[in-house]
């Protein structure tokens, strides 16, 4: 066993690669069904909108808090405490919003996927030897650039919670390609 971040996927990656993989799919999963129906409330912030808005990282804090508990001791533990902590204050701060309307939601929204999106980057660099984290690699990446646009549309002519639907779907889809690729990790 390696003593650095990048611990061999021989020693102990085997199973944390299991449940993460599990995890990463039902991260998809979830993702999916509340982009289709994140899509279907329309462009503005109403009833149905508003519960699903602070739902999405309410399920990001429960999913960073099962994986935390499966990453105990490993290096990227302090990250996934850092997401619990962006995710629990975007929740507060999209009840807040909900209530101004669609450009304060897309800025809450923007700044949490920025921050959080940083985030991911760096949990997924520090466990690139279990295989997969490609994906979440481009995901974290993409999300700070998603953050921005968000906060800038926010200031825009016709703001509208539909790109929102199109990140998590996006987001989903990167869960579910780095769940079916754990496990694959190349030996340093």
């Amino acid at each position: 066993m390696t003593t650095d971040s990048t611990t061999s996927t021989e020693s102990t990656g085997a199973p944390l690669a299991s449940a993460l993989r599990r995890l990463y799919l039902v991260r998809f999963g979830f993702a999916l069904v509340w982009a289709v129906a994140l899509f279907l409330s329309g462009p503005a912030v109403g009833p149905l909108a508003a519960v699903l808005l602070v739902l999405y990282p309410l399920f990001d804090v429960a999913a960073a808090v099962v994986d935390a508990g499966t990453s105990r001791a490993r290096a990227w533990a302090p990250a996934l405490a850092a997401n619990i902590a962006i995710s629990t204050l975007a929740a507060v701060g999209l009840v807040l919003a909900v209530g101004s309307g669609t450009p304060a939601v897309l800025r809450v929204w923007g700044v949490w996927a920025a921050v959080a999106g940083l985030v991911q980057l760096v949990v997924a660099l520090r466990r690139r030897a279990l295989g997969g984290q490609w994906a979440m690699i481009a995901s974290g990446g993409i999300s700070v650039f998603a953050g921005v646009a968000f906060v800038l549309q926010a200031a825009g002519p016709d703001p509208s919670l539909r790109a929102l639907a199109g990140y998590a779907l996006l987001g989903g889809v990167f869960f579910g390609i780095s769940a079916l690729r754990l496990g694959r990790g190349t030996r340093r």
